[in-house]
């Protein structure tokens, strides 16, 4: 796969993501931490990154599932779509991200190209994957709302601020869209929003319990958000601290987070 510049790996801090990491990176650290089945997802907003995402999906490997890019905005969303469902690999195409958290826009996801592009993507049966930050959530619950046939796959549980502690307006705003049926919340990247050198599995309860709480067990879903968590914690430690924060719940109710509730969403 080729190297992309991203910005925003510029800021201080980032230098152990400086690097390319290739899937020959992940599997023996997926392996080790029990996990069979990955579902790859995007970093750039680009066309080119998509198909190289899906021609990794078509080979013998642990990506199960692609959730890729395209410009929901282009009046030619349809086709695009239609294009990316006929490369190699295109049956593993699951769904649709975009860097909204990038967006200055707070109610970005509200505008009426965008509002289009997600018609599309409920037409071609496919997911949309929200990354935000906590000031996005309300255009986030109006979007999901506004179109009841389209399932929303909030990554990282919206980004709250772990690292302040605080839970409000955050928490409030992760119940109304949990109240929402079409909407699905993936356990991920709390590890980074915490004080990345000096976090515990006690920091993330809160708020990994208030997506319990909000979503159930069948809508949510873990995720590793590697090679990012690299900044906070491995894979296998990612792995263990997800398994500590369901550790109350049933066996039953932890195979759908690991598990699962992906299967299931994504239709693999």
């Amino acid at each position: 796969m080729r190297t992309r510049d991203q910005e925003w790996l510029a800021a201080d801090g980032l230098a152990p993501l400086r690097r390319n990491f290739l899937l020959a990176d992940l599997v023996p650290e997926a392996a080790a931490a029990g996990v069979d089945a990955t579902v790859v997802v995007q970093t750039v907003t680009v066309p080119e990154e998509t198909p190289e995402l899906l021609a990794l999906a078509d080979a013998d490997n642990p990506v199960a599932g692609v959730v890729g890019w395209t410009d929901l905005t282009s009046p030619g969303v349809a086709d695009a779509l239609a294009g990316l469902r006929e490369r190699p690999g295109g049956d593993r195409l699951v769904g649709i991200r975009h860097q909204v958290q990038g967006e200055p826009d707070p109610r970005w996801l509200l505008r009426p190209d965008v509002a289009r592009g997600m018609r599309a993507l409920s037409e071609a049966g496919l997911v949309h994957e929200l990354v935000v930050l906590p000031h996005q959530l309300p255009a986030a619950v109006e979007a999901a709302a506004a179109h009841p046939d389209l399932v929303f796959v909030l990554d990282h549980l919206g980004k709250p601020p772990v690292a302040d502690g605080r839970s409000e307006p955050w928490a409030g705003d992760l119940r109304r869209l949990a109240g929402l049926p079409n909407t699905v919340c993936k356990l991920s990247g709390l590890v980074t929003e915490a004080r990345r050198d000096a976090w515990t599995v006690a920091d993330l309860r809160p708020f990994a319990d208030t997506a319990l709480e909000a979503f159930g067990p069948r809508r949510l879903m873990f995720g590793s958000d590697w090679p990012v968590c690299l900044l906070a914690a491995s894979y296998g430690r990612v792995v263990d601290t997800a398994r500590a924060l369901t550790a109350h719940l049933a066996p039953a109710e932890r195979a759908e987070v690991f598990g699962g509730t992906a299967a299931r969403v994504y239709g693999i």
